[in-house]
């Protein structure tokens, strides 16, 4: 095979390794020396195959959204040689399908760091895409035995966790920040390692957030049952019994509330994030929250139902909370904020958010002590 690079050894170098793996030997990549180890995973292309789209959309509603990994290592991409880049990614494999998506067409090592199934900006945040992690795996997969440069091109948003000048003590490789979006490392190759300003922008568009709101809708939905069914013993628990009749009737208006908050939380505020008033996610999915309640307590099978004082009372307190609290989880998706951000929120919002629970949960006890004559 020919790499289609004159005097660049890259595909038969290549093959020989993965030979030697799939034949369960030991690696090695030659030199004009003789063989120094180094160790590949396998090879990956630009394509992605129909049962990988279907994997992505189930892993986007949340179907294995904590166990979508590929193994960490090194991986070769097209038909690389010892002069060709090395990437860096996160063993995340929306993550890495996404990179290898973009890089269709050129020649490129990748090296997948054990983030624990993270994208990248998160895994930086918690220290799994991080110093100690790059050097681990530079030193595994015997880097030096495969290129013949010291050259590592990492994501930009993984910059928080890395400290480029201790990798490069410790291993010699020098890193270089790509940039944002992956489709740009090639013309961020070809310009020399340069990046221009629209290269290193954040962006985060209407479409972005939508498309991750299923990852919070779906685990917010799979809590709704046990909330349903604890609505619906309550309503429906009387001095005679527990009546069905009672559970629907009274219930029903909380279990729409109920969809209504996490509407608000996990959808409505994230599409809408840089329109809603104030930084804070918590007070964003608060805002959304109380309006979207506010809204849907003027329709007849909510108003109608409410004629109680104590019920209205826990209408606008517990399910604005709510709203307020799933809109809160959108941070671990979000480019929005950072580590110390999202702790000081939690720190501040969780005990509201418990406190707000148990007043709404004494007010529906005594609701139901008044509707049995009792009090």
């Amino acid at each position: 095979m020919s790499s289609g690079t004159s005097g660049k050894p890259s595909s038969v170098a290549t093959d020989l390794i993965l030979q030697k793996v799939l034949a369960g030997m030991p690696p090695s990549q030659p030199t004009g020396t003789g063989e120094s180890p180094a160790k590949i995973v396998g090879r990956v292309s630009a394509e992605i195959s129909r049962s990988e789209r279907w994997e992505h959309l189930k892993c986007r509603i949340g179907a294995f959204r904590d166990n979508y990994v590929i193994s960490p290592g090194l991986y070769a991409f097209g038909e690389p040689g010892i002069d060709d880049d090395v990437l860096v990614s996160a063993n995340y494999k929306l993550s890495f399908d996404a990179l290898r998506r973009d890089l269709g067409g050129r020649n490129f090592w990748i090296l997948v760091l054990d983030t624990k199934g993270i994208n990248v900006w998160c895994a930086a945040g918690k220290g799994t895409f991080g110093t100690g992690e790059l050097v681990t795996r530079i030193a595994e997969a015997r880097l030096d035995g495969v290129v013949n440069h010291r050259r590592l091109i990492l994501p930009q948003l993984g910059a928080v966790g890395v400290n480029a000048a201790e990798v490069r003590r410790r291993t010699g490789f020098r890193v270089r920040f790509g940039p944002v979006l992956a489709s740009d490392i090639p013309a961020y190759v070809n310009a020399g390692y340069k990046k221009t300003k629209e290269m290193s922008i954040v962006r985060f568009s209407m479409l972005d957030r939508l498309v991750l709101t299923s990852m919070e809708i779906n685990p917010a939905m799979k809590k709704y049952p046990l909330f349903a069914a604890g609505v619906l013993v309550l309503f429906g628990l009387q001095r005679e019994g527990i009546l069905f009749a009672s559970a629907w009737n009274g219930g029903l208006p909380f279990l729409l509330l109920g969809l209504v908050a996490i509407v608000a939380g996990a959808l409505i505020t994230p599409v809408l994030l840089p329109f809603i008033p104030f930084r804070s996610f918590a007070i964003k999915g608060l805002l959304a929250g109380f309006i979207a309640v506010f809204l849907a307590s003027l329709t007849p099978v909510i108003a109608d139902s409410q004629d109680d004082v104590l019920l209205r009372v826990v209408t606008f307190l517990l399910f604005p909370a709510a709203s307020s609290y799933i809109a809160l989880q959108f941070t671990g998706s979000s480019t929005y904020t950072g580590m110390s951000g999202v702790k000081k929120e939690l720190k501040i919002g969780m005990p509201l958010f418990i406190g707000t629970a148990a007043v709404s949960l004494l007010l529906l006890i005594i609701f139901k002590l008044s509707e049995w004559g009792i009090i």
